[in-house]
């Protein structure tokens, strides 16, 4: 990272121009137990001592590659083979921005629409997008997609939606007049189909419900969408937050929905501090104008040769101004390019095995725990992921830390009526013996 220095007058200047008073309030949103209070760094150290300082203090970390992880909750970790990034690295790619002139940039328009290809195929939707940050604004982008698609209406949300999702999602709509109902879960951890009464869905616009949902549950977008009353029902939108779900589960768009958003990262990216995620949406063909982001197709020149173009960028402020779907302007180059490499090496045959791996490690978790006294906490049906009431919390999160685990996910945090319940997922990078030492501390073995 470039270290540019700025004078006290540089300072003063761009502070008076964001109309703050210190450099203090740049960082206000954050709160106050969580900002670095001291580094614990001695004054006037060189650049190559404050390095070496860094670096010391770094080994002091422990590995999250040799930690068995069971959190999830809409970051997996999975195995990101080796050509991944040997591919990102090269200069072509790692350097490469919007393509805007075809003539010198076939192999990024050729990337993207090869990832456009493999996203709709797998959610079974006509055309896919090429991109956008990750789930969370992808999911706002596809509500706001069917609002404008079914000119106005309120949105519905499951409740089991993912609530950084909803939260981003609240946060879009927030001065657009949009009202947000939730549609609460049932005891099998699904969307609660009674709740879809006509008055509830007369008039919405849209339908949010997570294919998976947080909880690990697998939806059936086929009877939510018989259960959708009325002439023009709200579009059906599935939100994926693990790709990899779309390796096993029936296509969302063979099954009911209009639109599929949700986050590709678990396709060959890591695990970050907040990022790099990797959002999309999918949708079918009367909804192509609405779709927000770039839309690349195959052609062929006068001379009949093979080619890429930039057919569709609706999104586009420099273009439509006012009335584009989106003035989110960075298309996910990069992160895009990982998930079509990782796709291409692992094909669909990898892909679905990958996938049953996932499925049944933690089915084999899931046993394991309730064999030692642990409680599921919903009934549905799960795929990597689900909820699960310890048999002892006292002094649970020790243990792990003591055993070098990553635990699971709090579901008190968000959902304050499941106290007691937590969150665990399980990959392909967890072993059995994994599983097992997982399974004693959560059932109160020592």
């Amino acid at each position: 990272m470039r270290y540019l220095p700025a004078s006290e007058e540089d300072i003063r200047h761009m502070l008076a121009a964001a109309g703050l008073e210190r450099v203090e309030d740049l960082f206000s949103s954050i709160p106050p137990d969580l900002r670095a209070k001291d580094l614990d760094s001695p004054d006037g150290l060189s650049e190559l001592e404050l390095a070496r300082r860094f670096l010391s203090r770094s080994r002091r970390n422990v590995s999250s590659t040799c930690r068995p992880c069971f959190l999830g909750a809409g970051a997996y970790a999975h195995h990101i083979p080796s050509p991944v990034d040997h591919v990102l690295l090269r200069t072509e790619f790692y350097t490469a921005y919007t393509p805007y002139q075809p003539e010198t940039s076939q192999g990024t328009l050729q990337s993207i629409y090869e990832f456009q290809t493999m996203m709709a195929d797998l959610t079974g939707m006509d055309y896919a997008n090429a991109s956008l940050y990750d789930g969370a604004s992808a999911t706002a982008e596809a509500a706001l997609m069917a609002w404008r698609a079914r000119k106005g209406g309120r949105i519905l949300v499951a409740r089991s939606l993912h609530p950084a999702y909803r939260e981003v999602l609240a946060t879009y709509v927030r001065h657009l007049g949009i009202d947000i109902v939730e549609i609460p879960f049932g005891t099998d951890g699904r969307l609660d189909l009674d709740a879809l009464g006509e008055d509830t869905c007369d008039g919405a616009s849209a339908l949010l419900v997570g294919q998976p949902n947080f909880f690990g549950i697998v939806e059936d977008p086929a009877a939510i969408a018989e259960r959708l009353p009325g002439k023009k029902p709200p579009l059906l939108t599935a939100v994926v937050s693990e790709a990899l779900s779309l390796a096993a589960l029936r296509a969302p768009g063979s099954a009911g929905a209009d639109i599929v958003a949700g986050d590709a990262r678990s396709f060959g990216l890591p695990l970050g501090y907040g990022g790099p995620y990797l959002g999309f949406i999918a949708s079918k063909k009367p909804f192509l104008r609405q779709l927000p982001g770039r839309i690349c197709g195959e052609t062929t020149d006068t001379e009949g040769r093979r080619g890429y173009v930039l057919t569709l960028s609706t999104r586009e402020q420099h273009i439509r101004r006012e009335k584009a779907t989106s003035n989110i302007c960075t298309n996910q180059g990069l992160c895009m390019l990982a998930a079509t490499v990782y796709l291409s090496l692992t094909g669909r045959r990898g892909l679905a095995e990958l996938a049953r791996q996932n499925l049944s490690k933690a089915e084999y978790l899931k046993e394991r725990l309730v064999e030692k006294g642990c409680e599921p906490v919903f009934t549905g049906p799960t795929f990597n992921e689900f909820a699960v009431r310890p048999r002892n919390r006292d002094g649970v999160s020790q243990a792990l830390r003591d055993a070098n685990i990553l635990g699971g996910y709090d579901l008190a945090n968000a959902y304050p009526e499941l106290e007691g319940a937590i969150l665990l997922a399980a990959t392909e990078l967890v072993s059995r013996s994994d599983c097992d030492r997982l399974a004693d501390i959560l059932g109160g073995a020592s």
